[in-house]
């Protein structure tokens, strides 16, 4: 059965730029950084990059991990002021949860998902709850 999501890869044709972008983005440095991979621990989930343009190519490929976030508006303005590229504006899908995407300059999609009462704003009456 399925469990928690524990890696997600981005394909990036320019290892040594996308490692300093995702460090500017995350503040995580890599804590594996080769030639052919490097990954970032991101409170228990990896952020795996990978160069080998015959493993995958980079850009999008129809999926979008989120990434939580404290405050998308931050959150999206600091990807947006390292490079990033506007995708989705924020939006709410429901229960106070607001969702964004931003591409990376590699033309990853990057998602950001604000669940309150999950470190970020205070839950709704009635709201999504949670741990942080």
């Amino acid at each position: 059965m399925l469990q928690t999501l524990r890696t997600v890869i981005f394909h990036v044709p320019d290892l040594a730029s996308a490692v300093a972008w995702y460090t500017r983005a995350t503040g995580v440095t890599p804590y594996f950084h080769e030639p052919f991979y490097a990954g970032f621990d991101l409170g228990g989930t990896e952020l795996g990059l990978d160069p080998d343009p015959q493993e995958g190519r980079a850009g999008r490929a129809g999926a979008t991990p989120y990434w939580r976030v404290r405050s998308i508006d931050e959150a999206r303005a600091h990807l947006l002021a390292i490079g990033g590229t506007p995708s989705a504006a924020i939006r709410e899908v429901g229960g106070g949860i607001r969702v964004a995407v931003v591409d990376d300059p590699f033309g990853n999609a990057v998602g950001i998902i604000e669940i309150p009462g999950e470190g970020g704003a205070p839950a709704a009456e009635g709201g999504h709850g949670g741990s942080a």
